[in-house]
């Protein structure tokens, strides 16, 4: 299992085993500290760890753990920082981590395993518990390797691929043996058995009020540089560099960070860039020339393969574009080659969303009156317009606001009846499209996109896993004290188009970029592109008819742009049972086909 896991960390690998107790680990080096670093490690011969794991705010850590009696140097890697914690403080040390990580720890005196993934659930973690057997890894094709795991499958999230692209558990795999560790919760074994507990929730804070505009920008800039600066402990990152804020806000960042640290970038921007969609590259070319970063673009009109249903690559579980699968494995790998660490900026289009409606209603609840006039006076000086004035008409029109399910698309009628029946799965198809509870007053549909199963898809479509490449993907945006700091920032007049980070980005960013309007993506290429292909001939395995009525579905005449996605998302689980019903994935062979692949084109 751990040689299996070679091609995830070529640096080094090792194994430890004690008795029942066995841990293995590979390692990418990817921070400074890492370049002694050993796994599994221990401290005194009876509690070890295995760990995938980036520790932020290192000195802070430190002070603390020096504070109760450990003799930790400043240089130590991080994994050591986790485990002095966890001797410390126990299973509470997860309570004073950041960062991403996934880990276990077994405590031989106490004959206890302890398991933990990190707030946000950048790292995975997935886990089969067996009898007196449990198997744990960052990736879920190791655990499968293991005798005692079936190949069972999960019933529920085929079901949830088929209806919305994305298994909606995020305590769940495709596989019925295979569980995932959710984010911010923790899993310990003992003689008593698996005891699950969740220790962290995004907190609800109070709005921020400062006396000057001017320290919003500040604090906003200077939790940025300790977000970005704990992400690149290296000589050289990478940028996911589309040309909007989000992204060129980290390139600028990244790229002063690395200068003052060593008088050299070494920040490359990687920008996908389509044929007749090509002002994302301008925007981006004229930041990369501003900051005077190199920059490379990706992306071609050939693209999404036409006969991608007959390649044989292999991914852990069903993912939506397999049609883009070999050409995002090139771009992955060439980001690679240049730093094993990249940065991207997802985010702030969530902790920023302009919820203006529920920010008065706050203040009125509370009888802010001055507050909400100095906001509104705000809103029209920063913004240059009466705020609001453009959303009548749309309020108007929403006088009768609908439910999110009568804006759904139909259900599908193509189903399994049988299958379709044990599931109840309209009734789970109902209330996935129903409104979520809100518990956040002043920023509710923001906060609660942070619990939606769509971060665990990004995530995991990052990982080396998916990618085959030796890259770690980092989210700056994502760090709890940014984030928390972003959320909490009042709606008026700094969230109507992310107008904090335009007033915190003055004079490091070009002013077109600033004054660029956000706009939505009208029309997505990729699926344009798909479509134009067509769809595949419909070949079923022997296990699709278990799910769907494929004789049904075939004869269905009516091929609107809805329809032809849900047979898209059939013919990719037809795809995906007919190649990863076993594991059988080699890493150098897939190499190999790959270069192969590349090379015929």
């Amino acid at each position: 299992m751990t040689e299996f896991l070679a091609f995830r960390g070529p640096d080094a690998q090792h194994v430890w085993i004690d008795g029942a107790v066995g841990f293995g680990h590979t390692l990418l080096k990817t921070t400074d500290e890492s370049e002694d670093e050993r796994q599994p490690s221990n401290l005194n011969g009876e509690v070890w760890i295995v760990a995938d794991a980036r520790i932020d705010a290192r000195q802070e850590l430190i002070a603390e753990l020096k504070s109760h009696g450990q003799g930790v140097a400043t240089d130590a890697p991080d994994v050591e920082l986790i485990l002095r914690s966890y001797s410390v403080w126990g299973e509470g040390c997860v309570e004073h981590l950041l960062g991403d990580f996934a880990f276990g720890i077994w405590d031989a005196p106490q004959q206890r395993l302890f398991c933990a993934r990190d707030h946000i659930g950048v790292k995975p973690f997935y886990y089969a518990s067996l009898g007196p057997c449990v198997i744990f890894s960052n990736t879920l094709d190791c655990v499968r390797l293991h005798p005692s795991v079936s190949d069972r499958l999960n019933d529920t999230a085929i079901a949830d691929f088929l209806l919305f692209n994305l298994n909606q558990d995020k305590a769940t795999t495709t596989f019925a043996d295979i569980q995932r560790l959710p984010p911010a919760h923790c899993a310990t074994w003992s003689e008593s058995g698996l005891r699950l507990r969740r220790y962290w929730t995004l907190p609800i804070d109070e709005p921020i009020y400062y006396r000057r505009h001017e320290d919003y920008a500040d604090r906003f800039k200077e939790l940025l540089r300790n977000a970005v600066g704990d992400r690149i402990r290296t000589n050289r990152v990478g940028i996911f560099m589309s040309g909007g804020l989000d992204s060129t806000t980290l390139a600028a960042s990244a790229h002063s960070l690395l200068s003052a640290r060593s008088g050299d970038s070494g920040v490359c921007a990687f920008t996908t860039s389509y044929q007749g969609y090509d002002q994302e590259g301008e925007y981006a070319g004229l930041v990369a020339k501003s900051l005077g970063i190199p920059i490379r673009f990706q992306g071609s009109p050939d693209r999404v393969d036409p006969k991608w249903y007959y390649s044989t690559f292999h991914t852990p579980e069903p993912i939506p574009y397999p049609a883009s699968l070999a050409a995002d494995m090139a771009d992955f790998r060439e980001m690679a080659s240049y730093s094993r660490v990249a940065l991207y900026g997802e985010g702030p289009d969530n902790a920023l969303r302009y919820e203006w409606r529920s920010y008065i209603g706050y203040l009125v609840r509370h009888k802010r009156l001055k507050r909400l006039l100095y906001d509104l006076c705000s809103h029209a000086v920063v913004h240059r317009r009466v705020p609001f004035l453009s959303s009548i008409p749309g309020i108007i029109r929403r006088w009768q606001p609908k439910r999110d399910l009568d804006l759904a698309p139909p259900f599908p009628d193509w189903f399994n009846p049988d299958f379709e029946n044990s599931l109840q799965l309209r009734t789970r198809w109902e209330q996935l499209w129903c409104d979520p509870h809100f518990t956040h007053l002043v920023r509710p549909r923001g906060y609660a996109s942070f619990e939606l199963p769509v971060w665990q898809g990004i995530f995991e479509a990052f990982d080396a896993a998916v990618t085959g490449a030796q890259l770690e993907v980092r989210h700056p945006f994502l760090d709890l004290r940014l984030l928390r700091f972003m959320l909490a920032v009042p709606a008026l007049p700094w969230c109507r188009s992310k107008y904090l980070l335009r007033r915190a980005m003055r004079g490091v960013l070009p002013e077109p970029v600033l004054r660029r309007p956000k706009a939505p993506v009208l029309r997505d290429l990729h699926e344009e592109r798909v479509m134009e292909c067509g769809l595949p001939l419909l070949e079923p395995t022997c296990n699709l008819d278990r799910y769907v009525d494929t004789e049904r579905l075939v004869r269905s005449s009516i091929r609107s742009p809805a329809s032809f996605w849900v047979d898209f998302r059939t013919r990719t689980l037809n795809y995906w049972l007919r190649n990863n019903q076993h594991v059988e994935w080699q890493p150098l062979q897939e190499e190999t086909e790959w270069n192969a692949l590349t090379s015929a084109k």
